[in-house]
């Protein structure tokens, strides 16, 4: 079972989960800057990273399949448009936004593939699309008071591989929250000292996994592989045959068909 949006609103309203936005925010800045003119699409419940971006985006959407009145509302009242969807199936065109942010989206989905494809597929070409998952190796993925601790965690190596094997391409990756996932003020107000040290020391150990990829239409030189020549097909170069049953099948039928009707009346004498 999904969390419900309104258990997501109500630990990104505390004092830990503020924190965790305002360092989410900080690596997505150090990648992206504040998207100034980008069209930005937020999956799962990206809320409270949309609407730190909202003022400088040109437009800012969020999808979640979360229902809500309270989702709604606190979505449009910070500038962010929501949309009450399901995440594999958008009600956007190809091609729609120039950025795409999943939070809370992949570790509950039932079909992770159907989500990013549709990722994909609204993202203009060389969009770049980031992906937030709780980290399998930090402290968050093993609270159950936060939503890092909800749904289907991975490893940054893990992120990597999948997304190359979806049409993506991966550009950068990093770790984040690494204070401990406790709602302690002297530990919130000492994150950045957390964060600091814990990039230094332990990068693989932060709360959060957090993976840019790049959208690409087409194949670097040399990087597909030709398909083998299984066998040669027998009969007289440029001379149709039809597969040994229907020959036999056909053979005293002499029908004169023209070739408009050669469809329908081939068809039609098959079978009878």
């Amino acid at each position: 079972m999904r969390q419900r949006a309104s258990d997501l609103e109500n630990f990104y309203a505390s004092s830990l989960g503020e924190t965790a936005c305002y360092l989410l925010l900080r690596r997505l800045n150090d990648l992206w800057g504040d998207c100034a003119n980008q069209t930005v699409l937020g999956m799962g419940y990206a809320h409270p990273l949309l609407a730190g971006l909202s003022l400088t985006a040109k437009a800012a959407v969020a999808v979640t399949p979360h229902l809500g009145a309270s989702s709604y509302w606190a979505g449009t009242d910070r500038g962010v448009s929501t949309c009450i969807s399901e995440e594999d199936r958008l009600p956007f065109a190809d091609g729609s936004f120039d950025r795409v942010i999943l939070l809370h989206a992949v570790e509950e989905a039932e079909s992770p593939r159907a989500v990013m494809r549709e990722a994909w597929r609204v993202l203009a070409p060389e969009g770049r699309a980031l992906i937030i998952v709780a980290n399998r190796k930090g402290l968050w993925s093993l609270s159950e008071g936060t939503p890092f601790g909800h749904g289907r965690p991975w490893t940054r190596r893990q992120l990597i591989q999948w997304l190359n094997d979806h049409l993506f391409q991966v550009t950068a990756s990093t770790t984040a929250l690494h204070l401990p996932p406790i709602n302690w003020r002297f530990l919130t107000h000492a994150a950045d000292g957390f964060e600091n040290f814990g990039s230094l020391a332990v990068p693989g150990l932060g709360g959060a996994v957090m993976v840019e990829a790049i959208k690409h239409l087409y194949a670097k030189p040399g990087s597909g592989a030709a398909a083998p020549v299984t066998g040669l097909a027998t009969g007289r170069k440029g001379v149709a045959q039809l597969p040994r049953n229907e020959a036999a099948r056909s053979e005293g039928q002499k029908v004169e068909i023209s070739h408009v009707d050669r469809p329908v009346t081939a068809r039609f004498h098959h079978q009878y």
